[in-house]
């Protein structure tokens, strides 16, 4: 099982193509900022650099959530495409249930639901019946879409958009967190699902490869075969980390819809499903890597929501709109062909004498 216990290379990563272009990019993106902000003091520099993190942070805690679930699937061995219809279906369905029961809280639990439900859907096709895992996710994407248009106009009566719900309150961290330079201004003050994909990028790091359940996991993606053999259920593995995958997915969604809005908008999710996928492939199928790509993403998406408050006019406000997507296909095109996926990601298993 070569590659079960691996992680990112990161010196390779540092001689990587990919990595040189990113940091070029960096640099002209500090560039601009640098030279927006050279006649501004210090408390006013202390501020742009904690809002910058702040709404970076903000901005990625959708894509932090999903990328994690798609490393559970993809190492388990099942490619999970749909993810982006299962955040959309968790954002509909958390402000449907917020908007009935009038707690947030209960919406986020009916958004992770229903995110864990597609996800079975899309287990039961590729896992029990041996389904093509690409076309069934594509699948759910176009049906959560469909679904969620549908629903929109059979439960509240309009097209576009819902009426604003009870919306995820923020948490306020202790005074002596809450003091701490910059840290504490970053993260002092933030809606719970920030705080909650924080804790499960350190929780799913170690799971997955520091416990015999995290070994399992990696073993039915690397060589299913072999861990039949010694009595891992692979079906059951594969099973699990789907649906938990599907389960974050619409924990993200609902981050959407009741964290950082207070309602839904058809296709609200805007490729996000597809970002954070390309976040767990630039991250090599670890959650600490998919954390750090999705964190990339964004400040980058983040970037273009706190660039007018800094006056930097001389950026186009077309190429600040594009520029996550900009950044997933240039990660893409450097690391695609570099990086190893799970030897049996996308690959169905069949156990010796079944049909």
């Amino acid at each position: 099982m070569s590659g079960i216990n691996k992680g990112v290379d990161w010196h390779k990563l540092a001689r990587s193509r990919a990595f040189w272009l990113g940091a070029a990019l960096a640099v002209l993106i500090t560039v601009f900022c640098v030279n927006s902000i050279r006649s501004m003091g210090g408390e006013m520099f202390s501020y742009l650099v904690v809002d910058f993190f702040s709404t970076g942070i903000f901005m990625a805690t959708p894509l932090i959530l999903t990328s994690i679930g798609a490393v559970f699937s993809e190492r388990s061995g099942v490619v999970n495409i749909g993810l982006e219809g299962m955040m959309l279906i968790g954002a509909f369905f958390g402000v449907m249930v917020s908007h009935f029961t009038g707690s947030a809280w209960l919406g986020v639990l009916g958004g992770m639901i229903a995110g864990g439900l597609a996800a079975a859907l899309h287990a039961y096709v590729c896992i029990s019946h041996h389904a093509n895992q690409t076309v069934s996710g594509v699948a759910i994407n176009v049906f959560a879409l469909a679904l969620t248009g549908f629903l929109l106009k059979a439960v509240f009566h309009r097209a576009g958009q819902t009426d604003r719900v009870t919306k995820l309150a923020n948490w306020i961290m202790p005074d002596f967190f809450r003091n701490i330079p910059i840290i504490g201004d970053v993260l002092g003050s933030n809606t719970p699902p920030v705080y909650i994909a924080l804790i499960l990028v350190v929780l799913a790091q170690l799971v997955l490869f520091r416990t015999p359940l995290g070994l399992r996991i990696r073993a039915c993606g690397e060589h299913p075969e072999a861990a039949d053999t010694v009595g891992i259920n692979v079906t059951g593995t594969r099973y699990f980390c789907v649906i938990l995958s599907g389960v974050l997915a619409g924990l993200s969604g609902v981050t959407l819809s009741l964290g950082q809005l207070s309602l839904f908008k058809e296709g609200m999710t805007d490729g996000r499903g597809y970002i954070a996928i390309a976040a767990m492939i630039f991250g090599k199928w670890t959650p600490l890597g998919a954390f750090l790509a999705s964190l990339f993403f964004g400040l980058a998406t983040g970037f273009k929501f706190i660039s007018q408050s800094w006056n930097m006019t001389s950026i186009p406000t077309d190429f600040l709109l594009m520029l996550p997507y900009i950044l997933t296909m240039l990660a893409l095109a450097g690391f695609v062909g570099r990086l190893t996926p799970p030897a049996a990601s996308g690959l169905p298993y069949r156990r010796r004498g079944s049909v």
